[in-house]
């Protein structure tokens, strides 16, 4: 075998895996924002969940990103474990259309319609406005490229009587070696699979052996079965870093896949007779035999689609207890875990769509929100705490929610650097600016709270005297009103814009603004009247100026999340 042969097999499949990565993304944009809504209204049962799964990877043409997405969604809280297990079931048979695209490739030459597709593809790119189609098309020529160069590669390989009985004669080794060969095989197409990284690319390979005779078809379909497991174990590895319902949701991927093949192996040589049948192949044909290649490929099409057919219509009645099984081996986290200050929606590399990502970004500045508003909630207590180890204690959590509150803009401003890599839709754009917007205001908000802790803490630490009866009145009234600004942002990062009163957001802050001028001609009169001293006076104002200036920057997240702009 010369080198070139081999550069030439090794670029195909390059080809053909960009080609498949392009296409899948630029259906994925196309799709949009749509692809949660779909996702979230078509999973009410196990049924609906599996056709959804089927129609979103036959539309994306990727049972990854379907699976990715899925995950995601369970990690976010939009779908149920059950749901997601409905789901992933179906994107596996919606992954078998992928297997048919490359039987057809091995039918004629695809190369024909190859270059008229970069064409028309860089002419709805230089459009701008169909750039997405554009890119779609591309990503279908690279993939048919790269499918005919395989097929000519492989013929080409054959055609030379030496490489041809080497390889022939390595494969024959394995020939009729019974179960223990067959699952030799089996662990080799898993092995690939993850090496990879695609199951396409893989069964790309599969076929093209198999289509020019080195490989013998019980090998191939061995090979098969191996990539239904080794692309399940992507989305396992991605979900470490999620949450627990999102690694239960990963695993159930890998568990379906798993049982499936159990399965067939018991049965496999009534199955194997079976899709022989329905394909009109003989194993005993020989690669002299007309429409070989055809008939082989369009075997091994009909084998993936069949077992994972199969499989889906067997086990989608057992999801109560794949979920039973799948909680039962990832046990929850401790409360302790649960809870720590790491990111939990965003997880690097889980979303393979801009769209997609803004959604998880959505949900961490959610949550960022949540936490900042817990932070002020210390301060609060912190106000009227007389025990001086508790006191301590608490002012020692409000510094570590500080340094949260940093680390965790900068965590969400570089995923959302990493998204606005990509290439993104001007609704998107903005979408982006604003979320990076919220969570500088966000963190503003952990800064004023941290602030009025250090006023406190001073005034403790200095033993100077205590606010009068009338000041904690007045002060644990502005909090009040400060914490209500508060509830009322974080049921606008978490629910849906367009049902949210952006005047009451306003009334808040203007009743804060006006309660904030009034304390502020009542403290100069009691300074005067020497109702305390100036010195505490100013420590007064200093806490009662900081929940003015927390209500300001609330109204800058409200005004960045619904894009309005609001009277001061």
């Amino acid at each position: 075998m010369s080198l070139l042969i081999v550069f030439k097999l090794l670029g195909s499949l390059a080809l053909l895996m960009f080609g498949m990565k392009s296409m899948s993304e630029a259906l994925q944009k196309m799709a949009g924002p749509q692809l949660r809504h779909v996702l979230g209204a078509m999973t009410t049962n196990r049924f609906t969940g599996a056709l959804t799964g089927m129609f979103v990877t036959a539309a994306v043409q990727s049972s990854t990103a379907t699976t990715l997405m899925t995950v995601s969604f369970v990690n976010a809280g939009l779908l149920t474990l059950v749901q997601a297990i409905s789901v992933i079931m179906g994107a596996h048979i919606g992954t078998t259309l992928t297997a048919w695209i490359m039987s057809l490739g091995m039918g004629f030459n695809i190369t024909d319609f190859v270059y008229p597709a970069f064409f028309l593809g860089i002419i709805l790119i230089y459009m701008k406005k169909r750039r997405i189609v554009g890119d779609f098309l591309f990503g279908v020529a690279f993939l048919f490229l790269g499918l005919g160069t395989l097929k000519e590669t492989g013929f080409s390989l054959v055609e030379d009587p030496a490489s041809k009985e080497a390889i022939s004669a390595f494969f024959a080794e394995y020939s009729n070696g019974g179960f223990f060969v067959n699952l030799l095989f089996l662990l080799m197409g898993t092995i690939l699979t993850l090496c990879v990284q695609s199951s396409a690319a893989i069964m790309a390979i599969t076929m093209m052996l198999c289509s020019t005779g080195v490989l013998h078809i019980d090998q191939g379909v061995m090979l098969v079965l191996g990539e239904n497991i080794g692309t399940t174990i992507t989305s396992n590895i991605v979900a470490l870093s999620a949450n627990t319902q999102a690694r239960r949701a990963a695993f159930a991927h890998l568990t379906t896949n798993v049982l499936g093949v159990c399965w067939v192996l018991i049965l496999l040589k009534p199955f194997f007779a079976m899709v022989c049948h329905l394909s009109g192949f003989d194993p005993a044909m020989t690669t002299d035999a007309p429409d070989f290649a055809i008939k082989a490929s369009v075997a091994l099409a009909t084998f993936h689609s069949a077992f994972n057919i199969s499989n889906t219509a067997l086990l989608i009645w057992f999801i109560p207890q794949i979920e039973k099984f799948v909680c039962w081996v990832i046990k929850p986290k401790k409360a302790g875990e649960e809870e720590d200050f790491k990111l939990h929606f965003i997880t690097a590399g889980i979303m393979k769509t801009p769209e997609l990502s803004v959604l998880e970004a959505h949900k961490e500045i959610s949550a960022f929100s949540e936490r900042i508003q817990r932070m002020f909630g210390m301060v609060q207590e912190l106000l009227i705490e007389k025990d001086q180890n508790k006191f301590n204690k608490l002012f020692s959590r409000i510094e570590k929610y500080e340094n949260i509150a940093d680390s965790m803009e900068i965590s969400i401003a570089e995923y959302l650097d990493q998204v606005s890599d990509a290439h993104l839709s001007d609704d998107t754009k903005a979408k982006i600016r604003a979320m990076l917007r919220e969570i500088s205001e966000v963190e503003s908000i952990g800064d004023s709270c941290y602030t009025m802790a250090r006023t406190i803490n001073l005034k403790v630490q200095g033993k100077k005297e205590h606010f009068t009866e009338e000041q904690y009145k007045n002060l644990h009234a502005m909090m009040g009103l400060t914490d209500q600004a508060l509830t009322n942002m974080n049921q606008l990062m978490g629910g849906r814009k367009d049902l949210f009163d952006v005047n009451r957001c306003y009334n808040i802050e203007n009743e804060i603004n006006n309660y904030r001028d009034q304390l502020k001609s009542q403290n100069i009169t009691d300074v005067n009247n020497h109702k305390y001293t100036y010195a505490i006076g100013t420590i007064y104002m200093d806490l009662i100026n900081g929940c003015e200036k927390l209500a300001d920057y609330i109204v800058n997240v409200v005004e960045a999340r619904t894009g309005t702009r609001m009277r001061h």
